[in-house]
């Protein structure tokens, strides 16, 4: 079996110096993995444009004889592939003026409209893109809609005649519904498959070599598993994706279905940290990170979610920063104050999605690390 391509990362931290600075942030992974808050984690740490560390805990599962997890061990990292990909593919739309924010999704996607029941016409006519970017459009937050879905085709027609539960603008509601929505309404503007797109204008131009939809089948046992899924597709979730959404749609759908490395992640961070290029503007940059007004009280931006209470980023991110989470224990926090990001992925979801540890692992590590940083 060939190796997965080593990262393109252009700077290596110095090991001695790492484990020394940060070692109360690696022994919070280690004391994780002890505790079986997930078998193994990555982590990768961007500071003022330079990769400081970069560091792998755990195995691929509990067992003992299961392989190490590296520093750029590939992993699902399942909804972060809304802000890396979808979003990143809206910003770069949007720059090139085919994507307007405020353009009505019907306008793109027809079926939205055509499909819908007669008595939800008129509000579904008010969302725009803009609401589908800041999970405001109505749509609920997530249907199992592989459970009557056999293929792509028919998971979009029931995503696109999913009833709104709110009306649009109303409410902020984290939604799977609104970016499977998104990524189809894209493809459409863009004439061209999202995996397409998305590998050319962003991963190849980043030179992000362990980063993909759909992994090719020889390296698929080079990725920690995700789960021994006994519900639905009765058999060990590896290098494939977890989401089950997604898998129907082929695995490369708008809310999930990436897989990537810390480094990688890294590197698509530190992009964004120094205005954009050469993906987008620094304009573009800040628009889509800024968090929105409406609806009130919302902590979403466009794609991204800032820092609330409690925030996975815990207590030391500043109100700028921006991030985003992934379903399978998958998180990257970018500080554009401290010039920061902070990358972790896991297989929180191993052997099953019991485990919720990973709510109380992230804001420790978060701030252990800046901590470390700042020397306070």
């Amino acid at each position: 079996m060939p190796p997965i391509p080593a990262s393109t990362v252009s700077l290596r931290p110095d090991y001695q110096n790492q484990q020394k600075q940060f070692a109360r942030a690696f022994a919070i992974l280690r004391d994780a993995v002890g505790q079986h808050a997930f078998p193994g984690a990555s982590l990768a740490v961007s500071y003022r444009g330079g990769l400081i560390a970069s560091h792998g805990v755990g195995r691929f599962t509990y067992q003992d004889d299961a392989p190490s997890v590296a520093a750029d061990t590939v992993f699902d990292i399942a909804s972060i592939t809304k802000a890396v990909a979808t979003t990143t593919m809206a910003m770069i739309l949007f720059e090139r003026g085919a994507l307007k924010l405020d353009a009505p999704v019907a306008q793109v996607l027809p079926e939205f409209l055509s499909l819908s029941p007669a008595h939800q016409k008129a509000k579904r006519e008010a969302a725009t893109v803009r609401m589908l970017l800041a999970h405001s459009s109505g749509l609920p937050a997530y249907e199992k809609l592989f459970e009557f879905a056999q293929n792509r085709k028919e998971l979009l027609h029931a995503a696109l005649t999913t009833p709104l539960t709110a009306a649009p603008g109303a409410r902020a509601e984290y939604s799977d519904i609104g970016f499977i929505l998104l990524g189809e309404l894209l493809e459409r503007i863009a004439e061209e498959p999202l995996d397409q797109f998305v590998q050319r204008e962003i991963f190849t131009k980043l030179a992000l070599s362990r980063t993909w939809f759909v992994p090719p089948l020889d390296l698929r046992g080079q990725i920690p598993p995700t789960e021994d899924d006994v519900a639905f597709r009765k058999r060990v979730i590896q290098g494939e994706v977890n989401d089950e959404n997604a898998w129907v749609m082929g695995g490369v759908a708008g809310h999930a279905g990436m897989f990537s490395s810390a480094t990688d992640l890294a590197t698509f961070a530190e992009c964004l940290l120094r205005g954009g290029p050469p993906l987008v503007s620094p304009e573009t940059v800040t628009l889509f990170t800024r968090r929105e007004e409406l609806p009130r009280g919302t902590s979403r931006a466009l794609g991204w979610d800032t820092p609330s209470h409690p925030a996975s980023s815990g207590t030391r991110f500043s109100p700028t920063s921006y991030g985003h989470l992934g379903f399978t224990g998958a998180s990257l926090w970018i500080d554009p104050k401290r010039n920061l990001s902070i990358t972790l992925l896991t297989n929180r979801t191993w052997p099953d999605r019991r485990s919720q540890q990973i709510r109380v692992v992230r804001p420790l590590l978060h701030n252990a690390i800046v901590e470390a940083i700042e020397g306070t």
